[in-house]
């Protein structure tokens, strides 16, 4: 019995000192929050800004960032899109493998026409994407995105309460981060570095 012991042991102390030559998978250190296994932001079926239907797998092989906003927006939104302008700045020749997508939330006044003129204003890779109300909405139940729709003056003159963050998605389409409104784009041009790599 005690011989078989040792023997047991023995084997065991192999086996641990088998792995201990292996490198460990290394942490990636991701400055935004990590979601990866995520268990929604799976899917959408929209319209880009030239026409064309779009899904996720579409940009399969590319980062996917995916922001929800609108046109008339007056703050939060044409400063995002200005600091994705400036991440695929801070990617240099990286940057053709990462897509931009802006998803508005006011199709009532987001035409193909608008989008075409206001997205690609930013930065020419950039796609922007609509769907009629019923679209939308599912997109943005899929996303967990809120969104409302706040009365102005006048009819035309509303603005759109909603979610300001980015979604990132791997070469894979997988979801990988969250990216809060505000984040400097040199920490997200740091994560999409490590995705890449």
């Amino acid at each position: 019995m005690k011989k078989y012991l040792t023997l047991l042991l023995a084997a065991a102390l192999v086996a641990v000192l088998a792995g201990c030559g292996k490198p460990a998978a290394p942490k990636l250190e991701f400055k935004n929050t990590d979601v990866t296994g995520l268990g929604y932001a799976r899917e959408f079926a929209l319209t880009d800004h030239t026409g064309h239907s779009r899904t996720l797998t579409d940009y399969k092989g590319k980062l996917v960032l995916v922001f929800f906003g609108y046109t008339q927006c007056p703050d939060v939104c044409p400063t995002t899109m200005a600091d994705m302008a400036q991440v695929m700045q801070e990617m240099g020749p990286q940057a053709d493998q990462v897509q931009v997508l802006f998803v508005t939330v006011d199709p009532e006044r987001d035409t193909q026409a608008l989008l075409a003129e206001y997205v690609p204003a930013f930065d020419k890779r950039f796609v922007g994407l609509y769907g009629d109300a019923a679209a939308t909405a599912k997109v943005a139940k899929e996303f967990k995105v809120y969104y409302a729709k706040v009365e102005g003056e006048t009819d035309e003159s509303y603005t759109v309460d909603h979610t300001a963050g980015t979604y990132v998605f791997d070469r894979e389409g997988k979801i990988r981060l969250f990216v809060r409104h505000g984040e400097k784009p040199a920490a997200i041009a740091h994560d999409l570095k490590l995705l890449l790599s």
